[in-house]
Formats: C-alpha cells, sequence, structure tokens
C-alpha cells in the first residue's frame, strides 16, 4: 500500500452527525469536531485513518502516581472515547491515536503507526527499514523536545513561527517523505 499524498490533511473537519447515535457518551458529537491528520491508503489502499495527537507529562499530578505504561494506556483510551465510534460509524474509517510522553515514550497505537510508516516509507523510498525507522525516531525526539522547550519557556519567534501547529509537524507525512529522500540521497 502506498500513502496518497493528495488525500492525506491536516487537521480535516469530520462529518457532521446527522442522527446517528452512539452507545458511549464521550463521543465528541460536535459539528465542527476535528481531527489533528487524515491519510488515504495507510493500513490498506484505499483505507482512509484519521489520527489525533496527545503529547503528555509524565511527572505532571494527575500523571505521576501512576505507572509510564498506564498513563500511556489511559490518554489513549480517552482518545479512543472521544473519537473511535465516531470515526468508524460515521467516516466508515478507522482511527489511531498517537500519544506520546514528553520523555520521548510511545504509546501502543503510536508504536504500530510508525512502524507502520517506516515500512512504507522505506518502501517508497527504496531505503531500509532500520534506516528509515531510525530517522523517523530522531525526528520525533526533536518535534518533542521543541514542543517542550516551547511549552516551558514560551515561543520566541516571529509572529508567523508563532502560530504554526506543532503538533500537525510530529506526523506530516509529506514533510517526512520529501525531507527523508533528501536526506538519503545527499
Amino acid at each position: 500500500a502506498v500513502v496518497s499524498t493528495q488525500s492525506t490533511g491536516k487537521e480535516p473537519h469530520l462529518l457532521p452527525i446527522t442522527g446517528e447515535t452512539f452507545r458511549l457518551k464521550s463521543v465528541n458529537i460536535a459539528n465542527d469536531a476535528r481531527l489533528d491528520v487524515a491519510a488515504r491508503g495507510f493500513w490498506s489502499s484505499m483505507d482512509k485513518i484519521y489520527t489525533d495527537v496527545r503529547i503528555f507529562n509524565p511527572l505532571a499530578p494527575t500523571n505521576s502516581a501512576i505507572p509510564l505504561d498506564t498513563a500511556l494506556k489511559r490518554h489513549e483510551e480517552e482518545k479512543k472515547r472521544c473519537y473511535n465510534e465516531r470515526v468508524l460509524e460515521v467516516e466508515q474509517s478507522s482511527f489511531s491515536p498517537l500519544v506520546f510522553s514528553v520523555t520521548g515514550a510511545m504509546g501502543g497505537e503510536a508504536e504500530k503507526f510508525y512502524r507502520r510508516l517506516a515500512l512504507l516509507l522505506a518502501t517508497r523510498t527504496n531505503q531500509s527499514y532500520t534506516d528509515t525507522i531510525r530517522y523517523i525516531r530522531q525526528r520525533l525526539a526533536f518535534t518533542l523536545l521543541r514542543t517542550t522547550v516551547i511549552s516551558l519557556r514560551g515561543h520566541r519567534g516571529n509572529k508567523l513561527t508563532k502560530t504554526r501547529e506543532y503538533k500537525s509537524e510530529l506526523i506530516d507525512i509529506n514533510l517526512l517523505y520529501n525531507t527523508f529522500n533528501y536526506n538519503l540521497s545527499n
């Protein structure tokens, strides 16, 4: 399967609810609901996937009393309660919550996502899987570090850069593919 770059989008709006009822009360039913990224052809050809990113601090009071694995799982489950049923029923698509800690830990769904992304990119660029996954993890580590530093000290860039969405950078497949292809060919 090849990810279609034409149908990849940042912060796509979900289809409006037209009388559907959901099993869980926690499902986001707002008509202006949106997720972080949508892509077609990620898990299988022509299948659409939606992802939503959460980055949390494991040392915050709400997370520090529980093990990191439990915190990751809890945040994943919270995202699934909000969006999974709606994406499955209304969008007829799949949903993968991408949960990260500021220290670099990934939730189970994020690990599966990044393994698949590495496989697709390695196939598409004729690079080895190990080089591809290493590159993706390095990019992720620096993005998490930048996000953490910005949240601690605030942004000090120009106004155009200040309005940029940093969580969307985590999985901007087009940027990742183009940068990866450029770095390995030089």
